[in-house]
């Protein structure tokens, strides 16, 4: 079957590349100037030495990304050990923190005395114990984030210095969203990437000179590749799929759409009334990088520095764009003396002699509307010779967007392939 893959991120890589394994003839477009969508990696010289750092996917680990470490195993691709560590800066309400260890979680050695920092951390453990066992007892209700902080009376300080800090920075989500995510998918979320647990949490583990390393290794076993080749219009026709370039048209037996949603509705001719209906529901937002040396964009405190940062930023509608430094130097085996960092949103600018580089990433609102589209959308696949693929359709991380493409392989027919891996509690 010839196919085409439009879009060459993790999704439209890993459809391409087990396409092809499966003896189907692929063609993948990719819009922009470079393969590989957030895998992401740049040149980087600090301190007179020259080394590759990603700037969007990062890190994965040896529990709930099954499928990326299968094409990493296959691809010869080398992983380093990385860091997950996170802390709260909030200057509007004066608090750091960091959960590493006693010493960064008291980083502020005053908060010892503080009644709202010590119900804050109570918090935490009654809301981790509470979540683990309604995931494993499968008994968590069906409402929203809000409702369920209201119907058990957790604090603000819960909200504001964890919850809200720690899911709006995994998912790149204003606060606002974070608060009407559904409940039963955060939790098991949260459940399964073990971040309701001190103890056993997962390895994280980061790509050795950079995730450009398994997008070179797919790209070179792929036959037609067309960069900088965006598709401007889909027809669907009886028995083929018509996509058209600057090039001009060309016809396929099917189409994977490896883009985002709103993407890939622009290019349909015609969407049948469930393709709008989902295409257009899902959101996303827009998320600005910052490459830097700037320190003032970390804890004030050292001991509290981590790998993940959040900064608080005031927002009174609930609308901004969640605000986070990540500390480059330890996600990444990174050579350079000088610490390297990247800001996501910045709330201030960091010095501009500081600065690097800067990227634009865009990442999924997976709120109750995305979920739903995502169920309509799973009724739909292959109809009109059409496939959907993309990390907007499950939980909106890289291992989502893999197992994405693994599903749209198997329906496709590629008996010889093993299924998507099926997580725990999921």
């Amino acid at each position: 079957m010839r196919i085409a893959v439009v879009g060459a991120g993790i999704s439209g890589l890993g459809s391409a590349f087990y396409l092809e394994q499966a003896g189907h003839t692929v063609t993948l477009f990719e819009a922009a100037d470079y393969f590989g969508g957030h895998s992401h990696t740049v040149d980087v010289t600090l301190d007179g030495i020259t080394a590759p750092v990603d700037t969007g996917f990062l890190v994965c680990n040896d529990h709930t990304y099954p499928n990326i470490l299968k094409l990493f195993d296959e691809l010869g691709v080398d992983l380093a050990p990385s860091d997950m560590s996170f802390a709260v800066r909030a200057d509007r309400d004066g608090i750091e923190w960091s959960g590493t260890n006693f010493a960064s979680l008291f980083a502020q050695p005053e908060n010892v005395f503080k009644p709202k920092f010590l119900r804050f951390l109570a918090d935490i453990v009654r809301f981790n114990r509470m979540a683990t066992a309604m995931v494993v007892e499968a008994r968590v209700p069906q409402m929203s984030v809000r409702e369920f902080l209201a119907q058990e009376r957790f604090s603000q300080a819960l909200f504001d210095w964890y919850l809200w800090p720690m899911v709006g920075s995994i998912w790149s989500t204003p606060r606002g969203d974070v608060l009407d995510f559904e409940l039963p998918m955060l939790l098991r979320f949260c459940h399964n990437h073990g971040l309701l647990r001190v103890k056993n949490r997962p390895k994280w583990m980061t790509v050795r000179g950079g995730s450009r390393t398994y997008v070179e290794a797919i790209v070179k076993q792929l036959r037609d590749i067309r960069l900088s080749t965006p598709i401007t219009r889909i027809v669907r026709g009886v028995g083929f799929v018509e996509l058209t370039t600057a090039r001009g048209h060309e016809q396929f037996d099917s189409v994977v759409l490896a883009c985002h949603s709103d993407q890939a509705l622009k290019l349909l001719a015609r969407p049948t009334d469930v393709e709008h209906s989902a295409l257009s529901a899902v959101r996303y937002q827009a998320n600005r990088c910052v490459l830097h040396t700037d320190q003032t964009l970390m804890p004030r405190r050292r001991r509290a520095w981590s790998a993940w940062n959040y900064l608080q930023v005031n927002d009174a509608n609930n609308v901004r764009p969640v605000a986070l430094t990540y500390w480059m130097n330890l996600l990444q085996p990174l050579p350079f003396k000088t610490q390297l960092f990247e800001t996501l949103n910045p709330p201030v600018e960091p010095r501009e002699d500081a600065v690097i580089a800067e990227f634009e990433y865009w990442h999924p609102l997976l709120n109750q509307a995305a979920i739903a589209a995502q169920r309509q959308l799973t009724d739909v696949q292959g109809q009109n010779l059409t496939y959907y693929a993309g990390a907007w359709l499950k939980n909106g991380f890289h291992e989502d967007g893999l197992s994405s493409a693994l599903d749209v392989v198997n329906l496709i027919g590629a008996a010889s392939l093993p299924s998507t891996v099926l997580l725990a509690a999921e």
